[in-house]
């Protein structure tokens, strides 16, 4: 992360490299990316933002003298490869994680410092004097997860890693890494040839959505009195619903249906099924 930047319209961005080396959260990694990954991404990121799915923009593309060794297929074949660097912003790059870790090694004071930072930065709708701020938080962040995975299904989209670390908490698509876009339907879909488990798989990214902000919930719960934990297990027992209704409703936007018939459900699924089998 190099800075913030706010434009003339008074947007703020967060600037950041990807592949730009080394910094302390790199662990065994070289810090660099390739040219291949990098025009992926850059490419993927501007076609998303206009298809209308909240996501990171990619602002240059530098080709580096760097070599960079990447074994592509993970099939032990280590190849040099010209390496690159993207400059890239959001809103925001805070993820799930950003809470979740502080919450595992019991530093509660900076996770509420942060999530405190986090809500008065982006999320103008929740009063900082609002004791249950934290629980509409997750609220929030509950129903707009939901809403981004719906319109990724919408597109076909399947992001490749949906672990904590890669879900924003502005519900926004970042960390675009073995993502693909499915030819043809097929939820078995695993654009990542090292998922061997198939744990991210297209037809699953609604169920990892909910592990994941179930993750959340986790990490926010020493914050929250008995009374809020209760009413944020609720609010997740809504993701479900909450999901499915959108997912419903761009279905029915793509296919022109109008108004509610209760044989709407039926004729989405059966035309999804239709299409697997072709």
């Amino acid at each position: 992360l190099i800075g913030v930047y706010t434009n003339r319209h008074g947007e703020r961005w967060e600037l950041q490299l990807k592949g730009s080396g080394k910094t302390p959260y790199s662990r065994n990694g070289d810090g660099r990316a390739v040219l291949r990954s990098s025009v992926r991404e850059f490419l993927c990121s501007e076609a998303m933002h206009y298809l209308g799915i909240p996501t990171s923009r990619a602002a240059s593309l530098v080709v580096s003298d760097d070599d960079v060794w990447r074994d592509q297929f993970y099939n032990g074949n280590i190849m040099k490869e010209r390496g690159a660097i993207v400059l890239r912003l959001a809103k925001s790059w805070f993820r799930i994680g950003s809470l979740e870790i502080l919450a595992h090694s019991g530093e509660l004071d900076l996770l509420r410092r942060l999530l405190d930072f986090i809500i008065q930065e982006h999320f103008p709708s929740i009063s900082m004097n609002d004791s249950n701020r934290y629980l509409e938080f997750f609220s929030t962040v509950m129903s707009e997860t939901a809403n981004l995975i719906s319109l990724w299904m919408s597109v076909g989209f399947a992001h490749g890693v949906c672990n904590t670390d890669n879900f924003s908490l502005l519900s926004i698509t970042i960390d675009y890494g073995p993502f693909g876009f499915m030819d043809s339907y097929d939820p078995n879909f695993v654009p990542n040839t090292s998922d061997d488990e198939r744990r991210y798989k297209i037809g699953n990214q609604a169920s990892v959505g909910l592990f994941n902000l179930s993750k959340l919930l986790q990490a926010l719960k020493p914050l929250l009195d008995p009374r809020q934990k209760q009413l944020a297990s609720q609010v997740l027992e809504g993701y479900g619903e909450h999901y499915y209704s959108r997912f419903t409703e761009l279905f029915k936007t793509k296919l022109g249906l109008l108004g509610e018939d209760e044989n709407d459900n039926y004729l989405i699924a059966f035309l999804l099924k239709v299409s697997l089998l072709c």
